[in-house]
């Protein structure tokens, strides 16, 4: 007798999955619970678990392969003899099986599928089993380090790779995380070459690349966003007293992106309908203010990390937040509710140099604010005189069913009072 392991849906939108790496062989046991592939949802890796017993007999769908969420992506054996026999099977399957089909809508996870949890191992720590990445497991094989012996030092507990490291006596070198869209205006003129440009791999003139599956998720989500009547408004805010509130803080680990999202969610507390949501029954009013801030992938893409609850926590919290978000979203490390629980969204490309740009409103969020960058300019002061202050342009783009130009304006002044006359406010 066999079992099929299913492509599982990772998430409300994944049509397709990918596989990262199989972390069984052919032939391998396989126990219930059991990590047995790791597969690419649409912006996470994930664990995929075996609900069953057996020996992995035949994978279909092999490393960096695609298949439709629900398909059959390996099949088990129940005993070692019947690999065989499955295997017979499996080829038969593959001789007889009808042209692809597109793939289908989002379904709950197949009951045979195998539990399902994030790289962080959440779902698993409360098993009893050893709970350790796939990229620590073969370092551990690799510098030949027991796991059972091993605190985690990762998410519940997991044990990831730099556990590993140290116990095997390697050093263990930070990532180095370099945001390409939320980071901050900066307070202090700054070369622009301090900051990077996305990674890009080189290519062949009239060379196609197929998607990876970020990229084809931000296509559909966009290709979604096409439906909604929007409008946009801009504001001009001065930024000086933040800018002298940041130098002041920022040896504290506090960060940019820090204090706009802070300032975002403590002005959106007076506008519960700015980070409302659409739906055929009406308005629905959200109870979290959950800030997104979008941040360019380095293989392509972007992925939203969540700052949850942002008008509530700390703005040391906060940033220290922010860093662990966008350091775990580059090893595709969040869990689904880190990057698909904002309520409202944060875009900066003031780190180009970029002036002021309107961004695309994502699907089911009424809000989404692009950031410029803050530069010195001469302007008119109140007593009738020219002088420098440094200011930055912000666009706000809505769902006009919604949200109307008053409600955005109004937004947008508030706002703008907070940075400019009230800052430390943000400290309290």
């Amino acid at each position: 007798m066999s079992h099929e392991i299913f492509m599982p849906a990772l998430s409300s939108t994944m049509t397709e999955g990918k596989i990262v790496s199989w972390t069984k062989a052919t032939g391998d046991k396989v126990e219930k619970g059991e990590t047995v592939v790791v597969v690419e949802s649409d912006k996470a890796d994930m664990d995929v678990e075996s609900f069953y017993d057996g020996y992995l007999a035949a994978i279909l769908v092999a490393d960096g392969e695609v298949a439709p969420v629900g398909s059959t992506i390996a099949l088990l054996a129940e005993t070692e003899a019947e690999i065989p026999q499955v295997q017979e099977k499996a080829q038969q399957q593959s001789s007889s099986a009808p042209a692809p089909a597109a793939a289908p809508e989002p379904t709950p996870e197949p009951a045979a599928v195998g539990a399902v949890t994030s790289q962080n191992g959440s779902s698993s720590q409360s098993s009893g089993r050893l709970v350790a990445s796939p990229r620590a497991r073969k370092l551990a094989k690799q510098l030949k380090v027991d796991l059972s012996t091993l605190q985690g030092s990762g998410p519940y507990g997991r044990i990831v790779a730099e556990d590993v490291q140290q116990a095997a006596g390697q050093p263990v070198s930070a990532p180095t995380v370099t945001p390409v869209m939320p980071a901050a205006p900066a307070a202090a003129p700054v070369p622009m070459t301090a900051a990077a440009s996305p990674a890009t791999a080189p290519v062949t003139p009239g060379q196609v690349v197929p998607f990876n599956t970020l990229q084809g998720a931000v296509v559909r989500n966009m290709t979604a966003s096409l439906s909604v009547p929007v409008f946009r408004v801009g504001y001009t805010i001065t930024t000086d007293a933040l800018d002298n509130l940041y130098k002041q803080i920022k040896s504290k680990g506090v960060t940019m992106t820090g204090l706009l999202a802070k300032a975002v969610a403590v002005t959106l507390q007076k506008h519960p309908l700015l980070y409302a949501s659409y739906t055929e029954q009406g308005v629905k009013y959200n109870g979290n203010i959950n800030v997104s801030v979008a941040v360019a992938m380095p293989d392509g893409g972007l992925i939203t990390p969540v700052l949850q609850n942002a008008d509530q926590v700390d703005i040391y919290s906060l940033s220290r937040n922010w860093k662990d978000l966008v350091a775990r979203s580059r090893s595709k490390q969040l869990q689904p509710e880190e990057y698909n629980s904002g309520t409202f969204t944060l875009s900066n490309l003031g780190m180009f140099g970029v002036d002021r740009f309107d961004a695309i409103l994502p699907p089911g969020q009424g809000s989404i604010l692009a950031i410029g960058a803050s530069r010195p300019q001469v302007v008119a002061t109140d007593d009738g005189l020219m002088g420098v202050k440094r200011q930055m342009q912000v666009n706000i783009t809505c769902d006009h069913r919604i949200i109307y130009g008053a409600d955005a304006a109004a937004f947008l002044k508030d706002l703008a009072g907070l940075i400019e006359r009230n800052p430390q406010s943000l400290t309290l």
